[in-house]
């Protein structure tokens, strides 16, 4: 392609895009290149600012993109999805305009979520984000609940995949006891992913900590609801390094208000960034980090990496790594 091809990087929140793949490559090929730091607001404001672009950028489920957003973006004719998956893309709404999308498979092993659940894990049972609250208020010991060591206690994990099988094999090192539960779970299963099968019910009732491992789908939406977390330990801790919306945030709020359980340690939400002055960031029960994750660089490195290589093969008219082949077809 001769012309100029407007490229845009889109939810760059950190500005580390242009440090983290050699994007000359595409410069040198007439790709003109505008990175977005800032969360769009709206639909229309998205619509409004993405209008003259034909290739965009998207770091994982940062922009959502429905249908109504790619139905107002004329120009459009290549999408790249970093990642292997995002059930905020409307893959169907660009395959009938004939967008494929490519994605750039991987983003690093599973250590870099796993890690920030264990320190999420560890934050709450020794409660150290209020800790360090009170020490730069001039605080000590003071406000400070009861803290607990991790060894001896049940470790409840949701999802026992790659990544929970990793969460498994902590708990094991710090000498818990470590249950397992999904839909599809077995007991050959569990076992191989370093735990013991157990009921959804005797998971909840019986964990002083759960972690939710699990892809968000229709099924997974909302599987934590009140009566689950009524089911749990007074003096249980919930992670969620997931996905938000796999928790009913409503209900997750009001069992930390009325102590239904002890603590809750949050990476994901149901809208993100999370909305100044929402009711989590007002309880003191909770500790919350905005969707770390897979923000490391590593795997920042693999995203835009694979984000040069995909937009080279398009250029070239062999596109790679497409999720919706049938948008080739048009």
């Amino acid at each position: 392609m001769s012309q100029t091809v407007k490229l845009a990087l889109l939810d760059d929140y950190q500005k580390v895009a242009h440090r983290m793949a050699d994007w000359d490559r595409l410069k040198k090929r007439g790709v003109e290149i505008t990175t977005f730091h800032e969360p769009f607001t709206s639909v229309e404001d998205a619509a409004r600012k993405l209008a003259p672009f034909d290739i965009l950028g998207l770091l994982r489920e940062r922009t959502a993109f429905p249908r109504a957003l790619i139905e107002k973006l004329p120009n459009l004719k290549f999408m790249v999805l970093t990642g292997a998956r995002a059930s905020s893309l409307d893959d169907k709404a660009a395959t009938e305009r004939g967008i494929p999308i490519s994605n750039t498979p991987g983003g690093g092993s599973t250590a870099s979520t796993a890690e920030l659940c264990w320190a999420l894990l560890m934050s709450c049972a020794r409660d150290l984000a209020k800790a360090e609250r009170l020490m730069r208020s001039g605080g000590w010991h003071d406000g400070i609940r009861q803290m607990v060591v991790l060894e001896g206690k049940r470790l409840g994990i949701i999802g026992l995949g790659r990544l929970g099988s990793r969460v498994a094999g902590y708990g094991r090192a710090f000498g818990m006891d470590v249950v397992a539960w999904s839909e599809n779970l077995t007991e050959e299963k569990a076992a191989k992913g370093g735990a013991k099968l157990v009921s959804k019910d005797e998971l909840l009732a019986t964990s002083d900590f759960v972690s939710i491992h699990l892809v968000l789908s229709p099924r997974s939406r909302g599987l934590i609801g009140a009566a689950d977390l009524a089911k749990m330990k007074k003096t249980a801790t919930i992670v969620n390094t997931a996905r938000g919306p796999i928790i009913d945030e409503a209900a997750l709020i009001a069992a930390l208000q009325n102590g239904t359980i002890a603590h809750a340690g949050l990476d994901v939400y149901d809208k993100e960034p999370l909305p100044k002055g929402h009711p989590l960031t007002t309880l003191d029960n909770v500790t919350l980090v905005p969707h770390l994750g897979y923000v490391v660089e590593e795997s920042y490195r693999q995203f835009y990496g694979g984000t040069v290589e995909d937009i080279e093969a398009w250029l070239d008219g062999k596109p790679i790594n497409v999720i919706n082949p049938d948008a080739l077809k048009k």
